[in-house]
């Protein structure tokens, strides 16, 4: 369910004051999704919408119309959000009233100016020259809220020139408090102004021309008496007079004598019409370019949408805005297609120039190679939209057949190319990882839970590179899978016409285009088909040419290098090319269409098979040949991970390709306890390389053959190629070796035989378990007899250096340095296991520190008697080892240390035990960094 949105607030408007046509800045909240979800936007009352630029959803730019009242709040009105409410209000203030002649500085607003000449206001338009108050008397306005008169008279206006006019409104807004004499003066007023209307001009003329005859008389005498200057001005007054009289009498027909007294004036007062001409030309002149300036403004205002378009079009095609560009065309077309002004055909001509050269570079777009199916869709809608020629979509579709043809077909040409120019294998990564990434969908299938790495194994021909015809049908599994779907989405959304807008569906563009699909299903099947036969024929040319006709060749084949791959690589294909089958039946290929699929992998399945297992066993037998003594953070080298590699992929290579999956045909069934034997006999071969690599002596040991592989993070920075370990460090490694193979890879083992169907998996477990074990117990005895034996050895001769008597000894002074130099020694022992396994630190030290407290036990029984130095020394010396080795003692440490106690005398005497705590404080403070190592911790073990 789609979010209701709010509706619009308006926060701001900049500046808040302002004469009409003053240009604003409105700010707020949820002021609609886009330029065509704005439908209505009002300033004091007064229309602004065809003025109004959306920005954005908290910005609007217009200009304020004429509105009638003086300050009002700010509406603006969404699709999305309704009619809207506003926190603040804009003052609209009144221009200022300037004579023709007078100068200004800013732009006048001439639709209600003061004429001087007529001494009345005077206005363009007929509806300025309203009368401003028609009733004749004084507003005297109530407080009646405009909202309470709206609620009263919906649908009507208290303005007297709109055609709802409402006399009740008028008369509330303007004349609540007005008194009943002066409502019937207004009254007498209205019928007044009615009878002068119905009274022609003609009769009024009439009816004062004895007036005018009387004034005549007077003025004439006037002229007489006064004045040369005085007599000019009065008659050009009676000039004026006799004019106007004239000429209504003589267009009655009453008068026409030449040389008459209204003969004379005419031609007085055309002589002073000319003159008044050339006196005001300029200044009359200047109007009537104001006037035609202003009118082209007014227009160029009233319709900027369709004079700015052809150049919004412009920067929003450049800024990829098309929705825009298509909304405001809508727009343009719905107001002006149909236009008979002539200044608006030639804009709306130059639009539809800009709207035909966008189809022509969407639709460049569209067949653009490569491209997302989120951009198809959406150009094919736009040229929907646009009512674009042709069918869009169907040219898309045919594009990208073509395009996935010919990138297969170039997949195969530039694998060909690079073989012959002999640059080997294309497919490595920008680290140079020699591993092959098409193993990462075996991973996917067959998880090692140690290193994660995969190697195949290595043959006499293995170059660090994987073969380049399963690169090929490596990467064109890639194109196949990853543009087929896109592919076939793009059909999908063609047949149910979701291609296409709100817009092309009210069109009828949904029901043409799934009429043509129907019509083009046929086509399309096509399209398919030869994908799918190109598939087959590519990778037959590069694994299987032999079933290939000539002709075939000469198209499909080409590879040069006949070596014959192994079986994992040809498994690895099988792996792919049933991916690829999956992928088409998902697509819905007629069943003779996948045929050719399985034939093709009925014989990759039974040529797996028959290498697989040649090469199993000798693979095992060298495998020894392939240790390096590099080890990881956990203390093992890749032997391990070697070894399971082998027995996954010997595991995947028996299983895969016997693997039945639907349509397939079984190739043989194997004797499952004959494999169970085989599996057990490869599992000892391993571990009797692990005994003859301990036994090794550092001649023995080819260092040619060790090197470091760059491509794993966990390496000792400072191993060299020339490295060579010691007796005891191989001992090590080949110890947490075994360790691992117990924990992790014959479970993980283990679990692939259940996997794959094995049985026997718990005897195979149990007979290569106790094989490992008693390899470890003798690997782990070698180790500690040469590390604990000079331990050990080392702590009597240190005791008694220097003729020391338990009996007669001085006030002790601290720990001696027989018991120091043993404690290094066992942190020398700490850290060389530290370094290879952090793990074996419990177990070596556990067993060293075992012989080193029954040695202590023994020496402590031995002697016969202790002075009280001679008990405070050897308590001291005994608490100072146990103490510090504390994280490492056994059960059998904690009973030598307690025995060795028991053989000293107490310490009854105060003085005697604050001395030993003293001391005791004294050696630990003194030798903590060096202790630091016997503290349990979590630090990752530090290389060499």
């Amino acid at each position: 369910m789609s979010r209701v949105r709010q509706p619009p607030l308006v926060t701001g408007i900049s500046p808040n004051e302002g004469t009409s046509w003053t240009k604003v800045t409105i700010r707020g909240e949820n002021l609609g999704t886009g330029p065509a979800d704005l439908v209505g936007l009002s300033i004091c009352g007064h229309n602004c919408l065809l003025t109004a630029e959306w920005m954005s959803a908290s910005k609007i730019v217009c200009r304020v119309g004429p509105a009638k009242d003086d300050k009002g709040e700010i509406i603006v009105s969404t699709k999305s959000g309704g009619h809207g409410t506003s926190t603040v209000s804009f003052k609209l203030l009144k221009a200022e009233k300037i004579g023709i002649l007078d100068q200004s500085a800013v732009w006048v607003d001439e639709m209600n100016y003061y004429d001087m000449r007529t001494d009345r206001y005077k206005g363009i338009s007929p509806l300025s020259l309203r009368p401003s108050n028609p009733l004749g008397i004084d507003f005297d306005k109530g407080k009646v809220p405009l909202k309470d008169l709206e609620a009263l008279f919906p649908g009507v206006s208290g303005e007297f020139t709109s055609e709802n006019f409402s006399a009740t409104w008028y008369l509330i807004e303007n004349h609540s408090v007005t008194s009943f004499d002066q409502l019937r003066m207004a009254a007498s007023n209205l019928k007044k102004q009615a009878t002068k209307k119905n009274e022609g001009s003609l009769a009024y003329v009439k009816g004062g021309l004895s007036t005018f005859f009387e004034a005549q008389d007077a003025l004439a005498g006037l002229m007489e008496l006064g004045s040369h200057d005085a007599g000019r001005q009065l008659e050009s007054f009676q000039i004026s007079y006799t004019s106007a009289i004239h000429q209504r009498l003589e267009s009655d027909g009453t008068e026409r004598v030449e040389g008459s007294m209204t003969q004379r004036l005419e031609n007085v007062l055309n002589r002073a019409s000319d003159t008044a001409d050339t006196l005001f030309q300029e200044v009359l002149g200047r109007k009537d370019k104001a006037d035609s300036t202003r009118n082209a403004l007014n227009v160029l205002q009233r319709f900027k949408f369709l004079f700015n378009l052809p150049l919004n079009i412009e920067r929003n095609i450049q800024k990829g805005d098309y929705d825009v560009v298509i909304n405001d065309y809508e727009k343009a077309k719905s107001l002006f297609s149909n236009t008979e002004v002539s200044v608006f055909k030639k804009v709306y001509a130059e639009v539809e120039t800009r709207i035909g050269a966008l189809k022509i570079l969407l639709l460049d777009k569209l067949l653009e190679t490569p491209s997302t199916l989120h951009d198809q869709k959406r150009y094919i809608r736009y040229l929907s939209d646009l009512h674009a020629s042709g069918d869009p979509a169907w040219q898309c579709i045919s594009a990208q057949h073509k395009w996935i043809l010919g990138l297969m077909q170039n997949c195969k040409e530039e694998f060909i190319n690079y073989q012959r120019v002999g640059l080997g294998a294309i497919a490595l990564d920008l680290e140079g990882d020699p591993r092959p990434s098409a193993f990462s969908r075996i991973r996917d299938t067959a998880p090692l839970n140690k290193g994660g790495i995969l190697h195949t194994p290595r043959h006499s021909t293995w170059h660090y590179e994987t073969p380049q015809q399963v690169q090929f049908v490596e990467k064109l599994s890639d194109v196949v899978i990853g543009q087929l779907p896109n592919f076939w989405k793009l059909w999908i959304s063609y047949v149910n016409g979701s291609l296409f807008s709100e817009t092309g569906e009210k069109s009828g563009q949904v029901e043409k285009s799934k009429k043509n699909a129907r019509q083009r299903q046929n086509d399309f099947k096509k399209m398919i088909e030869e994908v799918t036969h190109r598939l087959v024929k590519l990778v037959r040319g590069a694994l299987l040419p032999s079933t290939l006709t000539e002709l075939e060749l000469r198209l499909y084949g080409g590879w040069e290098n006949k070596t014959e791959l192994t079986g994992p690589w040809l498994t690895q294909v099988i792996h792919i090319v049933r991916i690829i089958f999956e992928a088409l039946v998902a697509l819905e290929i007629p069943n003779d269409l996948l045929q050719v699929i399985q034939d093709l992998l009925l014989e990759l399945r039974h040529h797996c098979l028959l290498v697989t297992l040649h090469h199993t066993a000798e693979d095992v037998k060298r495998v020894a040949e392939k240790e390096d003594w590099v080890v990881d953070n956990e203390g093992i080298t890749s032997l391990p991970a070697q070894f399971e590699q082998c027995m996954v992929q010997m595991l995947q290579s028996l299983k895969e390709p016997m693997e039945t999956k639907p349509g397939e045909v079984n190739i043989l069934q194997l004797d499952q306890d004959q494999a169970s034997e085989l599996c057990v006999d490869i599992i000892k071969v391993f571990i009797n390389c692990l005994e003859q690599l301990s036994t090794k002596t550092d001649r023995d040991i080819d260092t040619s053959r060790m090197s470091v592989d760059q491509a794993s993070p966990n390496l000792f920075s400072g191993i060299q190629e020339d490295f060579c370990p010691t007796l005891e460090q191989r001992l090590l490694i080949i110890l947490s070796n075994c360790q691992y193979l117990e924990k992790h890879t014959f479970l993980n083992l283990a679990e692939h035989f259940e996997r794959h169907g094995f049985t026997g998996t718990e005897k195979i477990t149990r007979v290569t378990v106790h094989a490992v074990k008693e390899l470890d117990e003798s690997l782990f005895d070698a180790y500690i007899e040469r590390k604990s034996d000079p331990i050990v050895g080392s702590l009597e001769p240190g005791i008694y250096a220097g003729h020391f008597d338990w009996r007669d000894c001085g006030t002790p002074t601290g720990v001696r340095n027989y018991l120091k130099e043993a404690l290094v020694n066992i942190i020398t022992v700490h850290a060389e296991v530290f370094t290879v396994s952090k793990d074996l630190v419990p177990r070596v030290l556990s067993r060293i520190i075992e012989g080193v407290a029954e040695e202590m036990s023994r020496l402590m029984q031995c002697v016969s008697s202790f002075s009280k130095n001679g008990a405070i020394q050897a308590r001291l010396e005994i608490d100072s080892l146990r103490d510090a080795v504390a994280s490492y003692l056994s059960s059998e440490s904690h009973a030598s240390f307690k025995q060795a106690l028991e053989v000293l005398p107490q310490l009854h005497n105060g003085a005697d035990k604050k001395l030993l705590e003293e001391l005791l404080n004294k050696f630990k403070s003194s030798m903590q960094l060096q202790l630091t190592c016997f503290q349990p911790s979590n630090v990752q073990p530090v290389k060499r």
